[in-house]
């Protein structure tokens, strides 16, 4: 009988390139404000070194879009030199894929599909009875994605859905994305260093937006960068290990990595 694979072997199998066996860095990022975020010439010597370093540093898009919105992303910012990340977790937590393929891993989707079965049918009569919210226009996977009116909407209504078993998570007074009680940015990305097997002493996370906040409160190194929104600076005082960045965008994240000690990875390029 073989020899039982491990998660890391598993999701590597499931993988259609190789990752870096022992990253210096883990680096995991937002994208609209924060990856995205910036002046033209900062996101070009950013995107040109995560290019050039794809072997040190192991490169995580954790991001609001879908896998469709994405790969438009990733077609729409190759002019400025923006490369397909190591992986994805998309779709607030709920979607981890391959960034080379950006095909789902069930290692990791199999088990909040278990979750999200049966809640859509359930949620969509209640929430198409709430005031001040309209349905997103993507191709969302187990979560339901929403545009709020800030002066319509009820949070008291917002409750109420959550006593179905899901979390209602608004995020830069526009979006509200419904997903299964437990799953969001972080939760999903501390399964996924335990399944690669890395020391979080070599992560560092950074965003800009309330749904970038349970990354925060996993505790891992984090930056927030200067375009934060009220919201997220309002959770800073109960972050220890969140980094508040001055510059906007990549230049905030470049500032972060300086701040957490990464700054030898960067040698002449900042």
């Amino acid at each position: 009988m073989p020899p039982e694979r491990s998660p890391r072997e598993l999701l590597q199998g499931q993988l259609a390139a190789s990752l870096p066996h022992a990253p210096d860095l883990v680096l995991v990022t937002d994208l609209d404000g924060t990856l995205l975020g910036g002046s033209d010439p900062w996101r070009r010597r950013f995107y040109g070194w995560l290019q050039a370093e794809r072997q040190r540093v192991l490169h995580v898009f954790c991001t609001g879009r879908d896998l469709a919105s994405v790969a438009r992303l990733l077609r729409e910012e190759r002019e400025l030199g923006l490369g397909s990340p190591h992986l994805v977790i998309g779709d607030v937590g709920s979607t981890v894929a391959c960034g080379h393929t950006l095909e789902p891993l069930p290692l990791a989707t199999d088990p909040i599909e278990a979750r999200w079965a049966g809640l859509p049918e359930r949620l969509l009569p209640l929430l198409a009875r709430i005031p001040g919210i309209a349905a997103q226009p993507v191709t969302a996977q187990r979560r339901l994605a929403y545009l709020i009116d800030p002066a319509e909407l009820d949070h008291d209504q917002l409750a109420e859905i959550e006593a179905h078993g899901v979390d209602c998570l608004v995020s830069d007074n526009r979006y509200l994305d419904v997903l299964p009680a437990g799953v969001n940015k972080g939760s999903t990305l501390l399964d996924l260093l335990d399944w690669l097997e890395v020391d979080h002493a070599c992560v560092v996370t950074a965003g800009d937006t309330l749904n970038d906040l349970a990354m925060f409160e996993t505790g891992l190194q984090s930056v927030m960068v200067g375009n934060a929104e009220a919201g997220l600076l309002a959770a800073l005082p109960r972050l220890p290990r969140t980094y508040r960045a001055r510059g906007h965008g990549c230049e905030g994240i470049v500032e972060g990595l300086h701040h957490f000690g990464f700054g030898h990875l960067f040698e002449a390029v900042f």
